[in-house]
């Protein structure tokens, strides 16, 4: 739903105000912006403000003033580290509306991304070698140990004092939650209230992956609650279990059908399937997809968790092979500040002096002293595999030694978790709110990485509005709209129908709800809607396209030998003309109009058959008829991590 802007802003909450001088207009003389309704500048700060290393770092800022003059500024930190905030300074203005009423908004991108001094020395893809990283730090230089969350922070503290502000809000989501907890411990009385957004540690996160792997069991038990995956496994973590003991051994191969009909190799690790969970904190359908694709796996149906994989992966009709979000441009996500940044402030078991390969192994033999129940159901070769390791063995040096922080303040704090994130899981959130005195920590339902961005159920924007107006919590999620997806069938004995015909319109149906969910999925990855020249790739074969108000089938096969062509209307109302053919089939044609009911000739037989209302909602109770993907409130703000 969307934020609710407050007669009651957060000032009243605060109850610390004293007079204070009145902003001044140092940021930003530069109307820009649509309309321009803001003010954009640059602010140079220093490079080493110790003076080790000369230079300046000029910082893109863009500033929404406050209605009259404002004495706090609203100040929110992407993800990453390495991702760039002005892109999102509407979804900024729109998300944090409870809290920025007489405040001024002010977006910057840290240094290092965006336009703020951006570094790139890998380009788009990433670095592809431990030469290509030495030599990225040898071209840095000295600078490259300033672009450390601290580093950040005191760029904040730089940018409050060019305003003229008394105090700051500060919203932070995923990484930018580090800084936002660093300069908090650092200027304690400069902070007028945080929002936190998926929580990292003020120590960072831990080298290897220990709170995501604990909380593994867990999401995977909220995710099934209260018999969700009954259509799916009745036993998700058991079955988690016996495929990871299966990968450990042996990966898994097989082909699924790309978005061009052909027929694509793929193998399944269990790097690949840890890979594969984590990738379900951006994108609900896959998580949705998860339990029954595992437990179609375990019975020798291998097609279902390979595209699962491949999905993960950005493999669909929607998102470029390679990404895994969609949510950003490469120009918006800088790994190279996210190696500086990772390799420079994060103490990894290793003696600095090593060679590379020397602290490769040192690494190892730390992992290896750590239980492995810490990783179950994964061996260490999957966090081991997972982490920073073989990038920072390249990177030469040692870390700067951490700067003493002191506590962190009594200050308001709402603190927004998703239950189903795996990277920064609502365990660490509570941990971290614990040294908050006062701290509000909210988990909402269902709900993964970036909960502002992710949340379909409103509850992340009604306790904004609650913690702006000092009201009591008013989360009440409702049900999510993409709950566990069932196992697909083998055959037509695993369906309804007294019939061959019958059971042939029920495959015909459950072909149509999965190539819904595979556009909507494919939707949510790349933050926007269902368009025309969408593409899917049937299940076991052929292709979906969509065409305006229908989506074109050819040979589409979800249950083996019932393959599906003709048109699958998705505009409410309107009339599917479908012909079934295959093996397996009922051959025939059949018609499917806007309430669901199906009539038409199969296996020489005239059927008719009304839609239970399972299959009129998407055959497991979870998806509305047509393609409209769930409305994400504010896609721009689930962050890179």
């Amino acid at each position: 739903m969307p934020f609710r802007r407050l007669r009651a802003p957060l000032v009243v909450l605060l109850a610390l105000l004293v007079a204070a001088p009145a902003a001044h207009a140092d940021l930003g003389t530069r109307a820009c912006g649509d309309g321009g309704a803001l003010r954009c500048g640059t602010l140079d700060v220093p490079l080493a403000r110790s003076g080790a290393v000369p230079g300046t770092v000029g910082l893109a800022y863009a500033r929404r003033p406050a209605t009259g003059t404002a004495t706090e500024a609203v100040v929110p930190l992407a993800g990453g580290p390495g991702q760039a905030a002005l892109p999102f300074t509407g979804d900024f203005a729109t998300s944090l509306a409870p809290v920025l009423a007489g405040r001024d908004l002010v977006v910057f991108d840290q240094r290092g991304t965006g336009s703020s001094g951006p570094l790139n020395c890998f380009g788009d893809a990433g670095p592809s070698s431990g030469a290509q990283v030495r030599a990225c730090a040898t071209s840095l230089g000295g600078a490259r140990d300033f672009y450390r969350s601290i580093d950040s922070a005191q760029d904040i503290e730089a940018l409050r004092v060019a305003g003229g502000y008394r105090k700051i809000v500060l919203y932070a989501v995923s990484y930018g939650t580090r800084v936002a907890l660093t300069y908090a411990a650092l200027h304690p009385d400069r902070v007028a209230a945080l929002v936190l957004d998926s929580v990292v540690p003020l120590e960072g996160p831990d080298v290897w992956s220990r709170p995501s792997f604990a909380a593994l069991p867990r999401v995977l038990r909220d995710l099934c609650a209260g018999d969700a995956c009954r259509l799916a496994s009745s036993t998700p973590n058991a079955d988690l279990r016996l495929l990871v003991r299966r990968l450990q051994r042996a990966e898994l191969r097989g082909s699924v059908t790309g978005p061009d009909g052909t027929r694509v190799g793929l193998r399944l690790t269990a790097v690949g399937l840890w890979q594969t969970l984590l990738a379900g904190d951006l994108n609900p359908t896959l998580r949705a997809e998860l339990p029954g694709a595992v437990r179609a796996a375990l019975r020798g149906d291998r097609t279902p968790i390979l595209r699962l994989r491949a999905r993960a992966a950005g493999l669909n009709g929607s998102v470029p092979a390679g990404r895994l979000t969609g949510l950003q441009t490469p120009a918006d996500l800088s790994t190279t500040l996210y190696t500086a940044t990772r390799c420079s402030e994060t103490a990894i078991p290793w003696d600095p002096a090593s060679s590379s390969s020397a602290r490769v192994q040192e690494a190892g033999s730390a992992l290896n002293g750590l239980p492995a129940s810490s990783f179950s159901p994964f061996a260490r070769s999957v966090p081991f595999t997972q982490s920073i390791i073989d990038l920072c063995a390249a990177w030469p040096g040692a870390p700067l030694p951490a700067t003493t922080l002191g506590a962190l303040p009594a200050v308001p704090t709402l603190i927004l978790d998703g239950s189903a994130d795996l990277r920064t899981p609502a365990e660490q959130a509570h941990r971290v709110g614990a040294a908050i005195p006062g701290a509000r920590i909210v988990t909402v339902p269902n709900t993964g990485h970036s909960v502002l961005g992710s949340d379909l159920s409103g509850c992340a924007d009604d306790e904004l509005a609650a913690f702006a107006a000092g009201t009591a919590s008013t989360c009440k999620p409702n049900a999510t709209p993409i709950s566990p997806t069932p196992r697909p069938p083998l055959g037509l004995s695993a369906l309804s129908g007294g019939t061959k015909a019958l059971r042939t319109v029920a495959a015909v149906r459950a072909t149509l709800n999965d190539v819904r969910r595979q556009l909507i999925g494919d939707a949510i990855a790349a933050g926007r809607s269902v368009t025309t020249g969408a593409r899917t790739g049937g299940l076991r074969g052929g292709v979906a396209r969509v065409n305006g108000d229908v989506v074109d089938l050819t040979r589409v096969t979800y249950v083996p030998g019932v393959r599906v062509s003709g048109t699958y209307a998705i505009k409410r109302g309107g009339t599917s003309q479908l012909q079934v053919t295959g093996p397996r089939a009922a051959r025939g044609r059949l018609e499917i109009d806007g309430a669901g009911t199906a009539r038409g000739t199969l296996g020489g037989r005239t059927i008719e058959a009304a839609a239970s209302a399972s299959a009129a909602t998407g055959g497991d109770g979870s998806w509305g008829r047509g393609l409209a993907a769930p409305a994400f409130p504010h896609p721009g703000l689930r962050a890179a991590g």
